[in-house]
């Protein structure tokens, strides 16, 4: 049984080609104050990176050190992304690493790396100039991406999430279905919910 499989995910066959040969490096390489496995982490990130579609080397720097969880790019060419080790703990065993919570953490982000990359998708602000609506629509588009991989992906959760930023209607609700179920969308088409959204808001 594969890692994958062992953490109690139910996903899709990785597509043939999903893997990548990008080399991933996971620092530190031993952890002392939680219990992670870095190869393990390094092959999740690099079954990842092949079905998102990201072929550039990745680094990983976890810090160990905090029970957060937050997760975010700190560059993008050379491609690092920074760890707090509570996004890859399992809620129900604290210090223990969950494949699905690397999946739910890097999943996000590198569909919003791969959206960088591409120049169809156009140009997008630095993340610190993102406003929070701005940040949870595009969330809901990269997560929606992980759930058509066959990743579990909690779309009520993230409709929550999506819905205190963007208002409780039926407009809003309409909107994170089409950035959930969209493909080949570009930041126009999330800058346009907001703006959308938010005139509703104004209305109501």
């Amino acid at each position: 049984m594969s890692e994958l499989a062992s953490d109690s995910m139910t996903r899709a066959e990785p597509a043939s080609g999903s893997t990548t040969s990008a080399e991933v490096l996971v620092q530190p390489q031993v952890f002392n104050f939680v219990d992670f496995d870095a190869e393990r982490i390094g092959g999740v990130a690099r079954t990842l990176l092949g079905q998102v579609g990201v072929e550039v080397p990745l680094r990983l720097e976890i810090d160990e050190g905090t029970p957060l969880g937050r997760a975010w790019l700190t560059s993008l060419e050379p491609l690092v992304l920074a760890v707090e080790s509570g996004a890859f703990e399992d809620p129900k065993r604290p210090r223990q690493l969950s494949d699905r919570s690397i999946v739910d953490t890097l999943g996000r982000l590198l569909f919003r790396v791969k959206d960088r990359l591409d120049p169809a998708f156009g140009e997008v602000p630095a993340d610190e100039d993102l406003d929070l609506a701005q940040s949870v629509a595009w969330d809901s588009y990269a997560v929606g991406r992980i759930a058509r991989l066959g990743y579990p992906a909690q779309r009520q959760r993230r409709l929550y999430h999506f819905r205190n930023r963007h208002g409780f209607s039926d407009t809003a609700d309409a909107a994170f279905a089409r950035l959930w179920e969209g493909e080949g969308l570009t930041w126009a088409d999330v800058q346009a919910v907001c703006d959308e959204t938010a005139a509703n808001r104004t209305v109501a």
